[in-house]
Order: structure tokens, then sequence, then C-alpha cells
């Protein structure tokens, strides 16, 4: 069950709003009908007006006199909200602006990590390698099935992160982890991908070892794998369009 469908009604309505405008069901500059949504998802209009509100707040609606409550142009919603994020990977429909965000993503990946991996080098405590090697001990187990390494995964970017010791880094946990979920949910599912245990177990050993720079070449490395991991499952070789996936 997605996080806002366990807030009852409320949540309900908001997810299925959200998937619906993500998806193109309901387009970019429509005018929405209350009344008929209220009908359709079987919700009081107060349950309806406080679930627009949420959308608003990510910049996905706006209402206006006259005009009503409309879906904003996409360059107006906060792409970089975690429940945005995730709404656009959980949509039915894989449109070209969605592979695109995957690609973005996994350039802002390429941009952050390396250089936080140097910080984790320099500053990492016993605290942090204990909850690493904990993460890469969890990718390692044999017998882990697909959601498992998914978790395993996050949860090591997410302790290198803190491993960085940067308050504002540590936040950017929830940009990288949704791409990294929704790209690890695709490559560990298929027969397809490279182990990734050794790359990562590259990293935590420069990152244990205190060498910033070779902790940097092991993450762009690791980068490099994943990205070679999404266009072999994709049938493509065009690396150069896919940077550090």
């Amino acid at each position: 069950m997605t996080p806002y469908a366990r807030r009852g009604v409320h949540g309900q309505t908001v997810e299925a709003l959200a998937r619906r405008i993500l998806g193109g069901e309901i387009p970019e500059g429509a005018t929405l009908d209350l009344v008929a949504l209220q009908s359709e998802l079987d919700v009081s209009l107060t349950a309806l007006r406080e679930s627009l509100k949420v959308l608003a707040a990510k910049g996905m609606v706006d209402a206006r006199q006259k005009r009503g409550t409309f879906v904003r142009a996409r360059a107006d919603w906060n792409l970089l909200d975690a429940d945005v994020l995730r709404w656009q990977f959980e949509s039915d429909r894989t449109t070209e602006a969605d592979q695109a965000l995957l690609h973005n993503l996994a350039e802002v990946r390429s941009i952050i990590e390396p250089a936080a991996v140097r910080l984790a080098a320099e500053r990492r405590t016993d605290d942090d390698l204990t909850a690493l090697d904990a993460a890469l001990d969890a990718m390692a187990e044999p017998d882990g099935d697909a959601a498992h390494a998914v978790e395993a995964d996050l949860a090591f970017h997410r302790a290198l992160l803190a491993a960085t010791h940067n308050e504002l880094l540590e936040r950017m946990e929830m940009v990288i982890e949704t791409g990294l979920a929704h790209r690890d949910r695709i490559v560990h599912s298929s027969p397809h991908s490279e182990d990734p245990v050794p790359a990562h177990r590259a990293v935590l050993d420069a990152v244990r070892a205190k060498d910033p720079r070779a902790a940097e070449a092991a993450m762009r490395a690791l980068l490099d794998q994943a990205g070679r991991d999404l266009d072999r499952i994709g049938g493509s070789d065009d690396t150069e369009r896919h940077p550090g996936q």
C-alpha cells in the first residue's frame, strides 16, 4: 500500500487524483469538474477539496476565480517532491517525459554521489561503517528476492549520504532514492544485470580506507555499471544518452 493510501479516504483521494494527472488522464491545463470527480471517487466535496490542497502545495493544481480548479503546467510541478517523483514512476503509462526524468535523475546522481562519497571517505565514523557493512551484507544474501535487493541498495546509498555528515546532502536521499528504487525494481527483476555487490564493496573499501579519490572513482564505476544494466535491459547501447544511471 502506498504512503498516502494508508491515510484513509483523504489519502486515497490524493493518490487517485495524482495518478490521473501523472498518467495524462487529466492533462495539463484541464479544468477539473469537481462534481463529477466527487461522484467518480465516491468522496465528500470536503475530502476532495482537502486532497486538492495537497496537490496544490506540490504545484500540480491551482484554483482561480471564473476558471475553477485546473492542472498546472508540468514546469510548475515540484518535481523534487518525493511523492511527485514516486507517483510519476508508478504511473500506469510511461511517457517520454517519464523517461526523460529518469535520465535526469541519473545525471543528478552522477553529480551528487561521487562528490558525496569523497566527503564520506573523509568524515565517516565507525557507526557509518557499521551501517554500510550491514547494507552490503544484505545485498550479498544469496536467497534475497528483488524487493530485498532494492531495500538493501537503498540502505547502502542512504548510509553513504549520512556518512557525509552534511545535513543538506543527507536530505538529497529523497530525490536519489526515488529514482534509484525505480531503477532497481527494473534491474533486480532481470536476470541480465551484473552483480552489484563488487562495485558497492569497492566503494565501501575506499570509504573505510579514508581514500576520497579512490572512493569517487569507485562510485563513478558503480554508476557506469548501473547505466549498462539499464541499457542492456532496455535493448539500448546508447550509454552516452543515459550517463550514470
